[in-house]
């Protein structure tokens, strides 16, 4: 079931937004060579406790999982695309980090996500984020009522497929609001003009992850969460948390 969110409904979503936001700009800044995910979870988690709000990620246990997901956030490095375990691991000189960060305040669920590099930045790997950013904005513009949901599947893949990427196999965006997971999917490649029709008061995360191999596939990691590209290749992931208005897509999850 679709539920559409109201004008009230939208501006508490953007408070939660914009919790996501500060934490993601805080665990951003306190990535460096030798930090390590684990302490980055505990940035992200301290700006929800500062605040009051939860982890819609932490003990988070879908039917697929084997077990609940133990953090506050998806922590991915290099090759693994998304859902990683944040480790006790130092970050490496170079390393292609993609943060996954979503807070509940009040009810309302935010959920966006970041990818950058530390220290050292390989011009390849510059080019993958920046590819994959410019995906998420097309998504976005694509987000618009009177369009479908194929219509921002196609934007993304449009970009990515330009420059030779590819996109992971059967996973996209998601509804949000009350849970962090509600309907519609929300494709990364998709026909123009098929499936459902965006309409106001419609809230959605778009999230494309890329690959820089140009594969689809990927394959799953021995912790039952990391999903890592089948070919090695490194992989980059964003995402912002959308409500579709009479004016066109509103970005929720920004500062």
């Amino acid at each position: 079931m679709i539920e559409m969110k109201t004008a009230a409904n939208i501006a508490a979503m953007r408070e939660s937004g914009r919790v996501v936001a500060r934490a993601l700009a805080a665990m951003r800044d306190a990535a460096a060579i030798g930090t390590t995910m684990i302490e980055l979870d505990a940035v992200g988690a301290k700006v929800l406790a500062d605040v009051g709000a939860t982890s819609p990620f932490l003990n988070y246990h879908p039917d697929w999982a084997r077990s609940p997901f133990p953090a506050s956030i998806c922590a991915s490095v290099n090759d693994a695309v998304v859902h990683g375990i944040p480790t006790g691991i130092p970050l490496g000189d170079g390393d292609l980090v993609s943060i996954d960060f979503g807070a509940i305040l009040n009810g309302w669920a935010g959920d966006a996500a970041i990818s950058f590099i530390v220290g050292t930045a390989r011009q390849e790997d510059l080019d993958l984020i920046e590819t994959t950013e410019r995906a998420l904005a097309a998504g976005i513009a694509a987000a618009r009522p009177g369009n479908r949901v194929g219509d921002i599947g196609h934007a993304i893949a449009q970009v990515a497929r330009a420059k030779g990427y590819g996109l992971l196999a059967d996973h996209g965006g998601h509804g949000i609001g009350r849970t962090m997971h509600e309907d519609p999917h929300i494709p990364n490649d998709a026909r123009a003009g098929r499936g459902l029709k965006l309409r106001p008061g419609l809230v959605i995360a778009i999230e494309p992850m890329l690959h820089a191999g140009g594969s689809d596939g990927y394959i799953n990691g021995a912790d039952g969460w990391t999903l890592r590209t089948a070919d090695g290749s490194r992989a980059a992931h964003v995402e912002h948390t959308v409500a579709i208005t009479a004016d066109g897509p509103v970005i929720l999850t920004e500062l």
